[in-house]
């Protein structure tokens, strides 16, 4: 018999006030970090708050952190990812946020349109008086172009102001302008659309600089002009899709390799007669069957194999394609994603592969005749096992590489929907591309750097290294040389181990042209690049506090805009809130009258104890 004892406990959950700063440069740019200090030290000090709320305080800029100091220099500003942020965090409790911002969102979705039950009440810091400006708002151009060839630029410029003014617009190359326009803005014609062509000369990569002239009583230049570069190349990689059949996967791949200007790639399906093999430097055969026969006859190149539910294994396995066996049975089954971090054939991060939808093949067990690389393993029914889903094998010199799946074009979904870009993913098949479409010598270091930085941006380099045998060193010592082409300034750096590639981190570097080596301590191995700084820092293109912005959404929210210098109503506001009130949450706990387990340790205790003094006076 152990009759059990009930307890009641209850708990005080005050409701929460999240306390939001913009952390961005745009903040010291308004002259407002003494003012946004003072305004989170009267929140602090206000009892009343204190005393009804659980008070919360966070940063943010490019993400959102718990308060700990501020530099106001952060170069982005994401208004909408803050307060989602703040609300996920506190979903369950009663919440309310406090945004402590100039309302300029240079990242992420439109917080005006933002869908949340929280009240958000804007606190409106930096200048609300609305200055005369004119400013390129975006430059819309090609990364890419060919040698002696057009490529187009479109410039949209924006004109705030109560007159009508001209201004000229025009683009430089090395200091020579190669394009100029005089434009007229008024109220009722405040933007403008210009879509230039420009013919590219020179092989390699070009700086350019578009620009618009001063007004009168203009307050901010800053915003008056924009860097821009262009590659310019004279040759195209040029990749032929091959399938039987129409796919959605064959649209996807397509767009991938294509976001690179530098490749073109033609879909063809197998029953086309006039297929000029000889045009093409990289092959992609989507889910290959008996048709396939004779290309492969014919084909002595590199290429990327991609199978699924419609794949004629017993065709591939009579070929021998990369020594890549399959005893696949009639069945078809779902496959995951597993991401390998040993992976060494190319420089290929995590983009969150297991996350990714699973791809369809024909089930069976996959043999690999020859040595190759795994980027993906397969997971199916939830097991994980050492099965590809993405090889590539180097065999005679020759290339390959094979997915074992169809539904390619769900992972590209599924990126975009993660970070709302194709970027990422496109990168991934460009590396593959990149790759399998090069007959050169692998090199042992490879250097990974943009091409132009904004000021004050974060500039981090990578570089992959493999020793003699093609395999990655982690044990070497790698430096980076940074010169400024002007000043002839020098920054020397070391790289950092970082999982299975070298990072650094370049910071306090001013605008300019630099040029860099990458070298490997006593090894005469070295690489070159170059890259551009400009003075163009989006967080200060902004000439007043958007106050229409802000107090949307505290109208949306059922929130209230306030500015800088009525704190004291706001915090008298929140305090007065009939809505934000302390939920009381009771807590029954059961618990046996008898613990076993203490009575159990006191026994033993107490037999010792008595074997003790039983062996002390020689009673045992």
């Amino acid at each position: 018999m152990n009759p059990k004892v009930e307890t009641l406990e209850t708990e005080n959950i005050k409701p929460v006030v999240s306390v939001l700063v913009d952390n961005s440069i745009s903040t010291k740019f308004f002259n407002e970090e003494e003012q946004v200090t003072s305004i989170l030290k009267e929140i602090k000090k206000n009892s009343n708050i204190q005393e009804k709320f659980n008070v919360e305080l966070f940063s943010f800029g490019n993400t959102t952190k718990v308060l700990d100091s501020l530099s106001f220099s952060e170069t982005q500003t994401n208004i909408s990812q803050a307060i989602d942020a703040v609300a996920e965090l506190n979903k369950d409790r009663i919440n309310t946020t406090i945004l402590i911002s100039d309302g300029n969102q240079t990242k992420g979705n439109d917080y005006e349109y933002l869908t949340t039950k929280n009240k958000v009440y804007p606190i409106v810091i930096g200048d609300t008086t609305q200055y005369q400006d004119i400013q390129i708002s975006q430059l819309n151009i090609n990364n890419y172009s060919y040698i002696k060839n057009k490529f187009p630029v479109e410039a949209l410029l924006y004109y705030q102001g109560k007159s009508t003014v001209n201004a000229n617009f025009s683009i430089t190359k090395d200091g020579r302008k190669v394009f100029s326009k005089t434009l007229q803005f008024s109220p009722s014609n405040p933007t403008q659309t210009v879509t230039i062509s420009l013919v590219s000369n020179e092989k390699g990569l070009q700086y350019y600089r578009a620009s618009i002239s001063k007004i009168s009583n203009e307050k901010n230049t800053k915003n008056n002009s924009k860097s821009f570069s262009v590659e310019v190349i004279d040759e195209q990689t040029k990749v032929l899709l091959l399938s039987s059949f129409l796919h959605p996967d064959l649209g996807a791949i397509k767009k991938s390799i294509e976001s690179n200007k530098q490749r073109k790639v033609d879909i063809t399906l197998i029953n086309d007669k006039d297929i000029n093999f000889s045009d093409y430097q990289f092959y992609v055969f989507y889910q290959p069957n008996s048709y396939f026969k004779k290309v492969f006859e014919k084909i002595n190149s590199n290429y990327l194999l991609v199978s699924g539910t419609k794949t004629d294994w017993s065709f591939l396995n009579s070929q021998q394609l990369g020594g890549i066996q399959k005893q696949a049975i009639n069945q078809p089954e779902e496959y995951s994603a597993i991401y390998n971090s040993s992976f060494l054939t190319f420089l290929q991060e995590d983009l969150g592969f297991n996350q990714f939808p699973p791809l369809r093949d024909k089930f069976g067990e996959i043999q690999l005749k020859k040595e190759g690389q795994t980027l993906l393993f397969q997971k199916y029914a939830g097991v994980e096992t050492q099965q590809p889903l993405f090889t590539s094998i180097e065999s005679n010199n020759q290339k390959f590489a094979v997915l074992f799946g169809e539904g390619i074009w769900k992972w590209r979904a599924a990126s975009y929907s993660k970070e709302q870009s194709f970027e990422s993913f496109d990168k991934f098949l460009g590396n593959v591309t990149q790759y399998l479409a090069s007959n050169k010598k692998r090199k042992r270091l490879e250097v990974k750097a943009e091409r132009l930085y904004p000021a004050n941006a974060p500039i981090t380099v990578s570089a992959f290294y493999v020793d003699k045998n093609y395999q990655f060193d982690n044990r070497a010592s790698l430096q980076l040389k940074i010169t400024n082409t002007a000043t002839k300034e020098q920054k020397t750096l070391p790289f950092s181990l970082v999982n299975n590639s070298y990072q650094v981190s370049v910071e306090g570097l001013s605008s300019g042209d630099y040029s860099y080596q990458v070298s490997v301590a006593n090894q005469n191995i070295k690489s070159y690049g170059k890259f551009k700084i400009t003075d163009y820092q989006i967080e200060e293109q902004f000439t007043n506090a958007n106050v229409k912005k802000l107090n949307s959404l505290a109208l949306k929210t059922n929130g209230e805009l306030f500015y800088k210098n009525n704190i004291t109503e706001l915090l008298k506001k929140l305090s007065d809130d009939t809505s934000f009130y302390t939920v009381q949450k009771s807590i029954i706990k059961k618990q046996n009258l008898i613990d076993w387990k203490w009575i159990l340790f006191l026994a033993v205790g107490l037999l010792a104890l008595e074997w003790f003094i039983r062996k002390y006076y020689g009673k045992i």
